[in-house]
């Protein structure tokens, strides 16, 4: 296992401090060693102070990625030019150039590329070495490396930017996933306690208009309180556990199970009718067909107080399953459509399923809820 780096080491060598200290080493001692193998004396020392000079601006490459390209190309040009040697000096303005193309873009690196080897063949034609029309092979040679360097840094540039279009797609994603999850969970804990506090409430309701007249029905709402209360904390607490873990014990909302929404409404005077068959449904349609069920029932004991009478009717096709529910109470008290959170959540549920949900005002009184869920492949 290897020995792990402070801190502070770790940020000094992601820094630009380390690579532009390692180049200036190697440029130096590269130079300094082909000066007196070409010269047979040692390199002045302004040769040293001046390699330096060019290159602490690539400390800044990444801010001023111009500026820094054309202080080192015009620092290695005059190196070469006072001291008439080769060497890897144009290897700052190299690296200076890499940047640029990968900063700036292929147009701007291209150009001032174009500039460096213009600067070439002016010198050349200049000093007389060569007629203005021909290019020898280090100008040839030298134009091939900074059409290389300028491909290399655009690569560079466009993975760059593929990187941070994924990057972004993935954050998006994940900011999607965690709105979606948002919603589910708190469409879980709607349905869960909404049902069981309007069921308490109708029961208080009850308890409080009889308690000084019948006792023995204001105890019987008071008994009905306390089951309801209990059914909503087991309920609540079940769900908690499988938001925290992931696992749970509690059994899955299923169609099946339409029984015990029903009971606590009769026990209040709101007595159920359920009419035609839902048959078999993939697991995804029959919970929302639980949840659908849940929340209408849940919506007529607030909304419709007067009302006397549930119908649940479900008429079942090859591949669809309609769910009506309409109670007969007055419809001015009922919500509007879209109105409420418990609206919303039945209509994503649906609409999660590539199914359909309306609600509002029945033709003939009291207020209607009517969804439709598919049940063949899609629904899976």
């Amino acid at each position: 296992m290897p020995f792990p780096l402070p801190a502070s080491l770790c940020r000094l060598w992601r820094s630009d401090w380390v690579p532009v200290l390692g180049l200036t080493a190697f440029v130096l001692g590269t130079v300094t060693i082909y000066h007196a193998a070409q010269a047979g004396h040692p390199l002045p020392g302004w040769a040293y102070l001046w390699m330096v000079g060019a290159a602490l601006p690539l400390l800044w490459r990444r801010r001023f990625p111009l500026t820094v390209f054309v202080l080192s190309a015009s620092a290695a040009g005059t190196y070469y030019w006072l001291s008439g040697l080769g060497g890897p000096a144009a290897v700052l303005a190299v690296v200076a150039l890499f940047t640029l193309a990968r900063q700036r873009g292929p147009l701007v690196a291209g150009v001032a590329a174009g500039c460096v080897v213009l600067a070439g063949i002016a010198d050349e034609v200049v000093s007389g070495d060569s007629e203005w029309w021909y290019l020898d092979a280090r100008l040839l040679g030298m134009a091939a490396l900074l059409a290389a360097v300028v491909a290399s840094g655009v690569a560079a540039r466009s993975r760059q930017g593929w990187a941070a279009a994924r990057r972004e797609k993935a954050e998006e994603q994940a900011r999607r996933l965690a709105e979606e999850e948002r919603l589910r969970i708190a469409r879980e804990v709607h349905d869960v306690v909404a049902h069981s506090l309007a069921m308490i409430n109708v029961q208080a309701g009850v308890a409080v208009h009889v308690a000084d007249r019948r006792p023995d029905k204001a105890v019987e709402a008071l008994i009905a309180i306390k089951e309801a209360s209990r059914a909503a904390l087991v309920d609540l607490r079940a769900t908690l556990g499988v938001l925290r873990t992931g696992e749970g014990n509690a059994p899955a909302p299923t169609v099946r199970r339409m029984d015990e929404l029903f009971a606590p409404l009769a026990a209040a005077g709101i007595p159920v009718q359920v009419s035609g068959e839902h048959g078999e449904l993939p697991a995804p349609v029959d919970v929302a067909t639980y949840r659908i069920l849940q929340e209408s029932l849940t919506n007529a004991l607030r909304y419709a107080p007067d009302a006397s009478l549930i119908t649940v009717r479900f008429r079942r096709a090859e591949d669809s399953l309609e769910i009506t529910v309409r109670d007969n109470g007055s419809g001015a008290a009922s919500p509007s459509v879209g109105a409420g959170s418990g609206l919303r959540g039945m209509r994503e549920r649906a609409e999660a399923l590539r199914g359909s949900l309306t609600a509002g005002p029945a033709p003939d009184g009291g207020f209607e809820v009517r969804a439709m869920l598919p049940v063949g492949g899609d629904a899976e």
